[in-house]
């Protein structure tokens, strides 16, 4: 009997240290096989438009293909979720933005942990919002658009990606900076937004510029202003919104890459490696000029990442508290009840 005992021992020793060696191995040979980034929000939006032109660039130093993968839903929560939730061996990566850290203030239940289910990668671009409308729209400034607003704001229709996304948080910060409450019209992605917006079933949609260049460059659309500190060189004529008087609405959306939480060290590090070349890339250097997109070359690390989201999900969460508190408070003097995921103008501030 203590003969079987010590066998069997002798064997989960072995299987253990077979499966420790196995594990190396296949951690020293990543990757082996095509690569999936996932994308949590739908195709054909600001996102996705980096995704796939930094997976392309991703490829020569991976050298295998990456495949984007559309997990849209809940404010991109549902793609984060799956990427958690994947093993852990760097064949499932996250490409997410600022939504990212505003999540943990939206939502009450989320499938993960952003700061224990997964291990940053780097960050990779920074970009500005602009406010565009229907290309019929009456207003043909700012000044005119303000007017407008302040005058007709039950009847106005302003679009987002869904509660979470990017065009959601500048279009609440736009209502909170005006004073205004405009009509709300949540879609699955921008994507489907932009197609409204340009079909003019809606009126305005505050979105990255990922998304709206070429629609401003093609007059397919009306612009106002832009969120970043100066004029974006592929828009030269956009003013900016401080120029326009919005001094403190400087928006910027960074983006990120992530994967599962006990992800080897060394496949991050090559995951790390790749990036950094792929943000190098001439062609994926000329893609986000063209989109007006700033590369983040010095903090596509994973110390700049994590510092980003350790920073940000507190902040955040207190800008949602107060405005939970002055809601309720509001509420209680008037005798209504409102539910809402608005921000705080304060949030604007926020170095993004």
């Amino acid at each position: 009997m203590l003969h079987t005992l010590k066998n069997a021992r002798l064997f989960g020793h072995i299987a253990l240290a077979f499966a420790m060696t196995a594990g190396t191995a296949m951690a020293a040979d990543y990757p082996d096989r095509p690569v999936s980034m996932i994308i949590p929000f739908t195709a054909g939006g600001p996102t996705d438009n980096v995704a796939r032109s930094l997976g392309e660039a991703m490829q020569k130093s991976l050298g295998q293909t990456v495949v984007i993968e559309n997990k849209a839903g809940a404010g991109g929560t549902i793609g984060t979720t799956q990427v958690a939730n994947a093993k852990p061996d760097g064949y499932d990566v996250l490409l997410m933005h600022i939504g990212f850290s505003t999540a943990p203030s939206l939502y009450k239940r989320l499938g993960y942990d952003p700061e224990k289910s997964f291990r940053p990668v780097g960050l990779v671009v920074d970009v500005p919002m602009t406010l565009v409308a229907r290309a019929d729209f009456p207003a043909n400034n700012m000044k005119e658009l303000v007017e407008y607003l302040k005058t007709n704001q039950d009847k106005v229709t302003l679009a987002n990606a869904g509660v979470g996304a990017a065009s959601h948080l500048c279009g609440t910060m736009l209502m909170d900076a005006l004073g205004v409450k405009l009509l709300t019209v949540p879609y699955k992605g921008a994507g489907p937004a932009m197609n409204d917006l340009l079909g003019k079933q809606v009126d305005l949609l505050c979105d990255q510029t990922t998304n709206t260049t070429q629609h401003i460059k093609a007059k397919t659309v009306k612009a106002y202003a832009i969120t970043s500190e100066k004029r974006n060189a592929q828009l030269p004529d956009l003013p900016t919104m401080q120029e326009e008087g919005f001094k403190d609405f400087n928006v910027g959306i960074w983006h990120g890459m992530w994967v599962p939480a006990k992800t080897p060290d060394n496949v991050v590090a090559k995951l790390q490696s790749a990036l950094k070349d792929g943000l190098a890339s001439p062609k994926f250097k000329e893609r986000m000029d063209a989109l007006g997109a700033t590369i983040l070359t010095e903090q596509a690390t994973p110390e700049a990442l994590d510092a980003k989201v350790k920073e940000q999900i507190p902040v955040w969460l207190n800008c949602s508290r107060k405005q939970a508190s002055s809601l309720n408070k509001h509420a209680m003097q008037s005798g209504l009840i409102h539910a809402s995921h608005r921000v705080v103008h304060q949030a604007s501030t926020i170095a993004l």
